[in-house]
């Protein structure tokens, strides 16, 4: 069923008309992909800083598509890592002093994983920003959100994950004997601290996956997203919300990739179906925006207006777990 499903997904797959509804994961794929690379071209043709909207969840889609064979923009990993480099390089000096920027641990975690997954080698760059995930925040027992803009960065499991990955895969052997004891105790922090929505539960069970958890733990945690899908297929962000894109594409990556779910699964493919159906025409997923805007707007490609951001988000996230689909 899932080869059927994708076969559209090589070179020369037809794409749907922009405004003809797509039908398949395939075809929902070739409308979202090129769309995710207007809006990550867009964000480094207006701005100079790292943005996780239009960066680290398109980056999170392309990396899933290159693994699969899917025909990607010319140079889009070059691109993209080179915008990062820069702005880490520019402000590489705070983060050895453990200052960091705007955003804090959430914009240098996800800036330092979409270098990850752009193929990026360790250097100067990615040590200072190890170096300032291990001095900030360093009499806690986890790392803290420093915003809250919803659903993306307001939850302490989100940093707590990405910091931990950051450490994991990029810190140099003596940042690594340093952050030991952090690990230790962000591991205890994820073990004893409960989710309160979707976010929670789904950088909760990915911070458990990175931090070493046992299989039982992590099996629990991935239970707790499980059950919470919803008749319709898809999770919603808060248990006072209705279903929606953005929290049904995060679970589900989550669900795979930390909880282990296999991809054809019945609630796999049910959260599948739910994307797919939820697609706009135009290719994107849309979400309204929780968040009260604090930085001056600017359009970069992707639709939605004022709730491009969380919408382009969501694409990637949605992406992503249909390339999951695809081994």
């Amino acid at each position: 069923m899932i080869a059927i499903l994708f076969s559209a997904l090589a070179a020369t797959a037809s794409i749907p008309p922009p405004r003809e509804k797509a039908e398949t994961p395939a075809a929902a794929l070739n409308k979202a992909i090129p769309l995710l690379a207007t809006a990550a071209q867009g964000h480094i043709d207006q701005r100079t800083c790292f943005a996780c909207h239009n960066q680290a969840f398109p980056m999170m889609a392309f990396a899933a598509a290159k693994a699969r064979g899917f025909e990607l923009p010319k140079d889009v990993f070059q691109s993209q890592t080179e915008h990062i480099a820069s702005f880490i390089t520019t402000n590489r000096e705070k983060f050895q002093k453990g200052e960091g920027t705007g955003g804090q641990v959430d914009t240098a975690g996800y800036a330092i994983l979409t270098l990850e997954l752009g193929g990026y080698k360790a250097d100067a760059n990615t040590e200072a920003v190890v170096e300032y995930l291990l001095k900030t925040q360093s009499g806690n027992d986890h790392w803290r959100t420093a915003s809250h803009r919803p659903p993306s960065e307001a939850s302490d499991f989100t940093p707590t994950y990405l910091a931990l990955r950051a450490l994991r895969h990029w810190g140099t052997k003596e940042q690594k004997e340093r952050g030991a004891k952090r690990v230790e105790a962000a591991l205890a922090w994820l073990l004893k601290t409960k989710a309160k929505d979707t976010e929670d539960r789904v950088f909760r069970l990915f911070g458990l996956k990175e931090a070493g958890a046992d299989e039982k733990d992590i099996a629990a945690a991935s239970w707790e997203l499980l059950k919470s899908q919803r008749p319709d297929g898809g999770w919603r962000q808060l248990d006072s919300m209705t279903t929606d894109a953005y929290a049904t594409a995060t679970a589900l990556v989550a669900l795979h990739q930390a909880g282990g779910l296999p991809t054809d699964h019945p609630a796999y493919a049910r959260g599948v179906a739910y994307l797919v159906k939820c697609q706009n025409t135009d290719g994107s997923w849309y979400i309204k925006s929780r968040s009260k805007p604090f930085q001056p707007y600017y359009e970069s490609g992707f639709p939605h207006g004022t709730d491009q951001f969380i919408s382009a988000a969501t694409t990637g996230w949605a992406a992503t777990a249909l390339l999951l689909m695809k081994p």
